[in-house]
């Protein structure tokens, strides 16, 4: 990777174009083209990113794509078959980690995403003492009406009459 990384920098220099001209030009931070210059694989998340990006930079420089491709895909190879299992078990722990935390912040539709009901018990009660209340309310009238007054009811038939002195 590093003698891709300095062919592309010298073709870069002889073709006389600055650093910046060249990050302006294709779209991205500085600090990707120095990443690849200088062979710092691990800036990049994303290998498939890199190796676009390297692509494009060929492209740019007026290099032939197919060259650029075949040598960071042998470097690629060379560089992953160099991996250990307990760096590769430790990559996937991370990544699973970082796709656990995505998953918790992504925005969901509406109409896949689960929800949690909420039980609010304020109305359940409010609703309640307001049927008691009327149940008490509604029994003490229906025992009002239906009472008969004890004093009219033996007073009837009674006439009533005017002594006088």
């Amino acid at each position: 990777m590093k003698e891709l990384g300095y062919y592309l920098q010298d073709t870069r220099r002889s073709n006389g174009v600055s650093l910046e001209e060249a990050a302006t030009d294709l779209n991205v931070d500085v600090s990707y083209l120095e990443n690849i210059e200088s062979a710092n694989v691990r800036a990049f998340k994303d290998v498939y990113y890199m190796r676009e990006l390297i692509k494009e930079y060929a492209k740019y420089l007026g290099l032939k794509e197919d060259k650029i491709q075949d040598e960071f895909n042998d470097f690629l190879f060379e560089h992953t078959s160099k991996i250990s299992l307990e760096d590769i078990r430790s990559a996937q722990k991370k990544k699973e980690e970082e796709e656990r935390q995505e998953n918790t912040k992504k925005i969901q539709s509406p109409y896949t995403k689960e929800y949690k009901r909420k039980v609010k018990k304020m109305p359940f009660v409010i609703i309640g003492s307001i049927f008691i209340l009327a149940v008490v309310i509604a029994i003490i009238v229906i025992e009002t009406i239906n009472k008969e007054p004890a004093i009219t009811s033996e007073l009837k038939g009674i006439e009533v009459y005017e002594y006088t002195y």
